[in-house]
């Protein structure tokens, strides 16, 4: 027994996270005992220099372009702590690439704009459906540089049990090449299938890429993963590798979920690979989560993104020549509505993600009903949803009622009264954890994805999704929908209310700090 208790001491203290926590630990406890010194040495200069610097980087965040709420949260920071705030937000606050960087992030983005071009049919056949329509598609066309789209097909996943089948289908059907891109991937029985598929598929000439965020996978999968993977055949890297250095760069996480086959079939949504996603690991009650697959012109767009990104992070610039459908793939397909699979890139400043969320919310007429694990919203988004429902407008958000992370729940909370005060219905899923990310409007629009109503989807992270108008996969999410309402509980404002001094005071200032977190 002593062995063992030894053994899981010794496994902990060697662990990455504890290693990267105890150098990033040790930094800290350095960069403070400097500054305490120096404010011990030279006190009346150091007190002065501290509120000088404090007023002045209050001015600069005021008139920066970022969240007005990000603002306030930063200043806040700096006034509570007038030394240690300064460094925190020298420190964390920062969104910028170094010029090397921005170089090569503008190779990428030149190299994205010649391999997709937009085809004027289609673009006109939408200005003729819809002028709403067409409006926001030119939005998400200039900033995510990803065309309307027709000849494609769609199939809606209700679950991740039913993503998971259809994609270990779709794997073994691999002719030519398999991307895959996620957040988070663990061992289990999930992985651990779709791992064994794509050793045969390498065994068979079947070109593979793999691409995993290494902070979401730092708990899930060993320190240089990808050397095994590689190992293996298949070409493997982790984004933005966390390392015990302070950077505000560890801010911006790959939080896209992506598969790509043949440049025909891709697949997104909510769903991680690991085993929460598919109910073969129970973590917080029954897992609810949403998936989609495309096939057919639209799949380019999400094949394009991934290779632009594999490139900025591995350093390469590859042909894209050979990656697209064969016209044989192609003829098969039938159009069926139009759709605009679209990325979010934290780096260039535009809040694509939410922008696109508040162009629905704007256009609605009869409904918006969105299901989100986080609400975590900035003045722009409460304004929009709440307007929307003072005029008349059904608007309906699902959350979780078993909560993945205690203190984001709390604050996702601290939301409701404003919300539900302007009409909006707030129900929560009583079975446990939902993770699908989904606006439906009006059986016109809707969006399927990865991004959160929460500051970090929002800003930091780089996002993906699929906006679609008037499809017919629309009626299945909003059939969804209307089921998952019926496992879902109404939150009433008299039960909020009845909250207790002290529940309200700790929202208040968890709301304060939300954009933070």
């Amino acid at each position: 027994m002593e062995m063992i208790g030894l053994k899981k001491i010794f496994n902990f203290i060697t662990h990455r996270v504890f290693v990267i926590a105890f150098l990033i630990f040790l930094e800290v406890v350095f960069i403070i005992s400097m500054v305490w010194k120096f404010n011990i040495d030279y006190f009346i200069y150091f007190y002065i220099g501290s509120y000088v610097l404090g007023i002045l980087l209050s001015i600069f965040i005021i008139n920066g372009k970022t969240n007005p709420g990000y603002k306030i949260a930063w200043i806040m920071v700096i006034l509570i702590l007038p030394v240690i705030g300064l460094l925190i937000y020298l420190l964390f606050s920062g969104n910028q690439l170094s010029k090397r960087e921005k170089m090569k992030l503008k190779e990428i983005y030149n190299h994205q704009i010649k391999n997709i071009s937009q085809d004027e049919v289609v673009i006109d056949n939408l200005k003729r459906d819809s002028l709403t329509a067409y409006n926001q598609a030119q939005y998400i066309t200039r900033y995510s540089l990803s065309p309307v789209c027709q000849n494609t097909e769609y199939e809606y996943f209700k679950v991740g049990e039913e993503y998971y089948k259809r994609l270990l289908e779709e794997l073994k059907r691999a002719k030519r090449y398999i991307f895959l891109e996620y957040f988070i991937v663990e061992a289990g029985t999930m992985w651990n299938n779709i791992l064994a598929v794509l050793k045969e598929k390498v065994k068979e000439g079947v070109e593979v890429r793999m691409m995993y965020d290494d902070l979401g996978c730092i708990m899930t999968l060993p320190n240089n993963y990808y050397k095994v993977l590689e190992s293996y055949g298949i070409k493997a890297c982790t984004f933005n590798k966390f390392v015990p250095i302070i950077r505000s760069k560890f801010n911006n996480r790959d939080h896209r979920k992506m598969a790509i086959i043949d440049g025909y079939i891709a697949f997104t949504g909510g769903i991680n690979l690991a085993d929460e996603y598919i109910n073969e690991k129970i973590k917080y009650g029954h897992w609810k989560d949403n998936g989609i697959m495309l096939k057919g012109e639209a799949v380019w767009n999400m094949a394009v993104m991934f290779m632009t990104l594999w490139d900025f992070v591995r350093g390469s610039k590859y042909s894209y020549k050979g990656y697209k459908a064969t016209a044989s793939d192609l003829a098969k397909v039938k159009t069926d509505g139009y759709a605009i699979p679209y990325c979010d890139n934290p780096w260039d400043h535009e809040a694509t993600g939410e922008t696109i969320y508040l162009n629905m919310i704007n256009k609605a007429n009869k409904y918006i009903y969105i299901t989100t694990p986080y609400l975590i919203i900035d003045n722009e988004m409460m304004t929009a949803l709440c307007v929307a429902a003072k005029s008349g407008i059904d608007v309906r958000i699902i959350t979780p009622a078993i909560p993945d992370k205690k203190i984001i729940n709390e604050v996702t909370k601290a939301y409701y009264n404003q919300l539900m005060e302007s009409g909006v219905r707030i129900y929560e899923y009583t079975p446990g954890f939902i993770h699908a990310k989904t606006f439906i409007v009006d059986d016109e629009y809707v969006t399927v994805g990865t991004v959160n109503l929460d500051y970090r989807s929002l800003y930091l992270h780089f996002e993906n999704g699929v906006w679609l108008y008037k499809a017919s996969i629309i009626k299945d999410i909003k059939k969804d929908y209307m089921e998952t309402l019926q496992k879902s509980e109404e939150v009433c404002i008299s039960k909020q209310d009845k909250l207790s001094r002290f529940q309200n005071l700790k929202r208040q200032i968890l709301m304060a700090f939300a954009p933070l977190m």
